[in-house]
């Protein structure tokens, strides 16, 4: 038996992103409109690879949702406090998936939903300990709002 052409040989290469990208692909098409999505895959050595995707008309919701949180000042505790009023959780064997509706999100920072001071000390006393932990200060306050669109959650340098 002859055949035309060659079969494809697939070589492990030991690059686990195709698999990766593949999984996240298949779980967002479960996912409605307008969400922001992270992965988490949990590798059998402890180790952990981070992806960030986005529904329909996610991408632009979630840029001004970012927006709005930037211009009223709102930091990375009220991001925590405002992504945990509406994030929903769940696994895929070793994938963890946090799904973020955007409305919500938006509604709450246009209200002007804020992190309770308990948690926002909290999160101070986190930052202070893990700068003492490497020899740093802390600087004063807390970081920006971590962001739920593309323009920050992609940004590389996350210190702005």
């Amino acid at each position: 038996m002859t055949t035309d052409a060659s079969p494809e040989l697939l070589v492990p290469t030991g690059d686990p992103r195709p698999v990766e990208r593949a999984a996240v692909d298949s779980i967002l098409d479960g996912f409605d409109p307008e969400m922001f999505v992270s992965f988490a895959f949990h590798r059998p050595d402890g180790g952990c690879h981070i992806w960030h995707a986005w529904t329909d008309r996610g991408p632009a919701l979630g840029d001004h949702v970012d927006e709005l949180a930037l211009a009223a000042g709102m930091d990375a505790a009220d991001w925590l406090h405002i992504g945990d009023r509406h994030s929903l959780i769940s696994t895929r064997g070793r994938i963890r998936i946090e799904a973020y509706p955007l409305r919500p999100l938006l509604a709450d920072v246009r209200a002007g939903e804020r992190s309770p001071e308990q948690r926002r000390d909290a999160l101070r006393r986190v930052l202070e300990a893990a700068a003492a932990e490497y020899g740093r200060i802390a600087p004063p306050g807390l970081p920006r709002w971590i962001g739920y669109g593309p323009t920050l959650v992609n940004r590389k340098d996350q210190s702005q």
